[in-house]
């Protein structure tokens, strides 16, 4: 990762709205200055479609994160803030984990939850939680169409990351969205 631990070539944003919980991740990877792929999927449904994640960071890491998040996720049957905790104590502590360089975004219909390698385990105030090089363009875009709009958590994340990717170089609009 580079020297400010955020993660170059993605975005990621969580929304809790009204009720309803979306995330969306852009679909663009870069190798450096290059874009190599643009419709990568960087959000995944879990838990028999319960849960929401999307990863910010190397590709083979947060393969590696999902893979032990759903593992927890499944081992505390279905709750999503025992298996979040757990999985950043592992992260913390675990030799070969903590060296995984991204971030997870988690949500099911109840919480939201950024996961890092440093034992970090963040639920927002405001139910936005945005990662990645497009994050800050993304979650402002968001809080501004939540205070502002009516819309749905779905069509709320949408609208933010095309905000994001009209503003964010490693961020594209190649949106994929999942809602609960």
């Amino acid at each position: 990762m580079n020297s400010d631990t955020t993660p170059h070539g993605t975005t990621i944003l969580a929304v809790r709205v009204k009720g309803s919980c979306a995330i969306a991740g852009d679909g663009q990877v870069t190798l450096g200055q290059t874009v190599v792929k643009h419709t990568a999927r960087k959000i995944r449904r879990l838990h028999n479609g319960q849960v929401l994640a999307g990863f910010a960071g190397s590709t083979a890491d947060a393969m590696a994160l999902f893979a032990k998040f759903e593992a927890k996720i499944e081992e505390f049957r279905g709750s999503l803030e025992r298996a979040t905790v757990e999985l950043a104590k592992d992260w913390r502590t675990d030799r070969v984990l903590r060296r995984l360089e991204a971030f997870l975004v988690v949500a099911d219909r109840d919480s939201s939850f950024l996961l890092s390698g440093a034992g970090d385990v963040i639920t927002p105030d405001d139910g936005l939680i945005a990662v990645g090089s497009g994050g800050p363009f993304a979650l402002a875009a968001a809080r501004a169409l939540a205070r502002h709009t009516e819309m749905d958590a779905a069509r709320l994340a949408l609208e933010a990351m095309k905000i994001a990717a009209g503003i964010c170089i490693y961020t594209n609009d190649s949106i994929l969205v999942e809602s609960l």
